[in-house]
């Protein structure tokens, strides 16, 4: 530590690409998963009382994958996380009501509940902070060396 803070070098600069990749990877996967079985997602979505899940599956999907690939990159990293944080809120609210369940699904809906709201932390700060140094809108450029 060098007044009051720590010098990381090389290690620094890819931190953020991996907490990039690592929180997108959820969401690509999802919408892949959506968009590959579009009829099954909507049976879900039904299931859940939700209106149009036929028609929704696809923005959801698009979303999803389209927003995690863009974090993942580091591709306007800012607007994509910033597009993920209101889909999750959204489908937080719709699909883990812990509050509302009988108490045999109480403690797994409790914890997607709480997974989500990480998930939020994570991304709020990509958009308090964007991509980091290694990323599409940035290129990855060396640190430069600590004194």
């Amino acid at each position: 530590m060098i007044n009051g803070k720590m010098h990381c070098n090389n290690l620094c600069q890819y931190l953020p690409l991996i907490g990039r990749v690592l929180l997108g990877l959820i969401f690509v996967l999802s919408g892949f998963g959506k968009l590959s079985d579009p009829a099954g997602t909507a049976g879900y979505m039904t299931a859940y009382g939700l209106p149009y899940a036929n028609v929704l599956v696809w923005p959801t999907g698009l979303i999803e994958f389209g927003g995690g690939l863009l974090l993942m990159l580091g591709w306007h990293a800012r607007w994509a996380a910033a597009a993920l944080i209101l889909f999750v809120i959204a489908a937080t609210l719709v699909f883990h009501q812990f509050w509302n369940v009988d108490a045999a699904q109480m403690q797994m809906q409790q914890i997607n509940f709480l997974k989500n709201l990480a998930i939020i932390g994570g991304l709020l700060y990509v958009v308090a902070y964007g991509s980091g140094a290694c990323s599409l809108s940035k290129g990855c450029k060396p640190a430069e060396p600590s004194a």
